[in-house]
């Protein structure tokens, strides 16, 4: 299994953004998870929704929208790990 963190972003108050990360191979068994970076005690701090597009036949994209629960600014990394 490989891991690392695709890229960070930054949510401002119950804000949703999308995210794109291109040029995957579709072979590969993907899961993508959000981390926050920013402590907050007591609920969820994020949600998401992963979407897959096949560029080509060697390709795939994954489009990655993310939204703020909270109430306060939230800093985050898209991380991923491939299963194979």
């Amino acid at each position: 299994m490989t891991t690392g963190t695709q890229f960070t972003g930054a949510l401002t108050p119950n804000q949703t953004r999308s995210w794109f990360t291109w040029g995957w191979n579709p072979a590969q068994h993907m899961i993508w998870y959000m981390m926050p970076l920013t402590p907050r005690n007591g609920a969820p701090e994020l949600e998401w929704t992963v979407n897959v597009e096949r560029s080509n036949a060697t390709q795939c994209t994954y489009w990655i929208s993310v939204k703020n629960l909270t109430n306060t600014n939230i800093d985050f990394e898209g991380r991923f790990a491939i299963m194979n």
